[in-house]
């Protein structure tokens, strides 16, 4: 249930919001290509992620838009983080400079938060900016973290409760966090007014 007074967002209902150069068939795409250098079915996929096979299917075929929710289970299924998929999609090929230009970006029509992907794919560390907007909470699964060595979370601009597990954080500007193990988590903006900015620095096992 939704905390009063925050935006809730489980990725049950809103989808990504695709950007003018078509990224969600592209995403599409990806997803099916790294099923398939993977050997996996469709069966073996839902399987590992959780995500039934019809709504893989679907999402394959770019008949249905992944929610958030839905696109991290898949991810973590493959070993990714959520933004190195889209970037793969978005830029494959672009070698070791990503221009802030093409930086990869979504953003969640319903609650306006909006994540960027700041290093080319495949990169260590991994860096993502997000910018959440004031009253909107954002869970993931721990299973889109669960293939990672390490996460740090660096606040940039505003305040950020993070809930990790049973353990909630209260972050200010330039306040870091190191994570602890994969655990259900929410991003939380305490603020009624004000966007919170923060970077997300990620490490593969």
């Amino acid at each position: 249930m939704a905390q009063a007074g925050f935006i809730h967002y489980d990725g049950s209902m809103d989808t990504i919001q695709d950007d003018e150069r078509g990224l969600g068939l592209r995403l599409a795409q990806r997803l099916r290509a790294e099923r398939d250098a993977r050997a996996w079915s469709l069966a073996e996929l839902a399987e590992r992620s959780g995500v039934s096979r019809a709504m893989i299917s679907r999402v394959e075929r770019g008949e249905a838009s992944p929610t958030a929710s839905l696109l991290g289970r898949l991810s973590g299924a493959f070993g990714l983080t959520l933004s190195a998929l889209l970037a793969r999609a978005e830029a494959d090929g672009a070698g070791r400079l990503l221009r802030a230009a093409d930086q990869p970006t979504w953003q969640d029509p319903a609650t306006l938060y909006r994540r960027r992907a700041l290093s080319p794919a495949g990169a260590e560390p991994e860096l993502v900016e997000v910018t959440l907007p004031p009253g909107v909470r954002v869970p993931f699964p721990a299973a889109s973290y669960a293939f990672l060595r390490g996460q740090c979370l660096w606040v940039l601009e505003g305040k950020l409760d993070f809930a990790e597990g049973e353990t909630l954080h209260h972050l200010t500007a330039g306040d870091c966090l190191a994570l602890g193990p994969p655990a259900e988590c929410a991003f939380i903006n305490p603020s009624p007014n004000t966007a919170c900015r923060y970077l997300v620095a990620l490490a593969r096992r």
